[in-house]
Order: C-alpha cells, then sequence, then structure tokens
C-alpha cells in the first residue's frame, strides 16, 4: 500500500475572512526547547512582524515546550498561508539560531483548519489554552506564562 502524503489545502474557500487555527512542532518533538521566556520574546516578535511583511493577523497563541498554538487571519494583501507560516519559521529559525538553537527547529509541515463559527473559536480557543494543563504543566490555565495575543482579531 502506498503511503499517504500530506493532504492538499483547499485552493477555494467558500467563507469569507476566515480565521485559522494553526499547530506547528519543532523538528525532534522530544527536543523541549520552546516554553521558554528568550523563545517567547523571538516567536512573538516574529508573529508582530507578519502583518506589515506578509499581510496576516496573528491573534491568540499558546507556546507549549515542543509545538505552537495560534490563531491567524488573512488581510486583503495577504500572501498564501503556506508562504505566510514558512516565512515566520524561517525567521524564527534565524532569531532561534542567534540564541543557540541548532536548526532545524520545526517540522516542515503545519496543521490548520478553518473556523467556521465563534462557537468553534471557544472551543478551540479553551482546548489550546487548557493544554499546558492537561500536559501537567500547571494546575490552572492562567499560571501558564508562555501564551497571550499579538494582533487582536
Amino acid at each position: 500500500m502506498k503511503p499517504k502524503g500530506h493532504l492538499k489545502r483547499l485552493s477555494l474557500l467558500y467563507t469569507s475572512d476566515p480565521l485559522y487555527f494553526i499547530t506547528t512542532c519543532v523538528e525532534d518533538r522530544s527536543r523541549s526547547m520552546l516554553a521558554t521566556d528568550q523563545v517567547q520574546s523571538i516567536l512573538v516578535r516574529e508573529w508582530a512582524s507578519v502583518l506589515s511583511n506578509y499581510g496576516w493577523s496573528v491573534g491568540s497563541f499558546v507556546i507549549m515546550p515542543d509545538h505552537v498554538h495560534f490563531f491567524c487571519r488573512s488581510t486583503p494583501e495577504s500572501v498564501s498561508l503556506s508562504k505566510f507560516i514558512g516565512k515566520w519559521k524561517e525567521r524564527a529559525s534565524k532569531g532561534l539560531k542567534q540564541i543557540g538553537y541548532t536548526p532545524p527547529v520545526w517540522q516542515r509541515e503545519f496543521f490548520d483548519h478553518i473556523l467556521r463559527s465563534e462557537e468553534n473559536y471557544s472551543e478551540k480557543w479553551n482546548y489550546v489554552r487548557e493544554n499546558p494543563v492537561r500536559a501537567g504543566l500547571v494546575r490552572d490555565a492562567v499560571e501558564w506564562p508562555y501564551q497571550g495575543h499579538v494582533h487582536f482579531i
């Protein structure tokens, strides 16, 4: 049986102004490297730059030790989702290399999901917020320091 390749992204969307839920992981999932103040600063700096550089806004995020979750939305000037994520990973990797992290930092692929309703957003955000609790990193989600918002969307 032939192994499946990555699922193709939809070329046409039947919803205007979609909000995406993104998850991307570090290359070696046993490498718990992201949940630090220094890394958070780099990731947030790069997220903050994507609106002017690539036309994407980033809303809420949670940085886990080996992956990140965030919400994003395009603007009329946006590059494709794949290009935006690729450029963000590239720029974040350069910043992480400057503080001693060895490439490759990120897995090549990422997971994206289009949110179709306000209820769906609330469900996803609650799931993401509780991720550090489920992982046993904190007792209450509000205690997790590696979360926040970049561009409120």
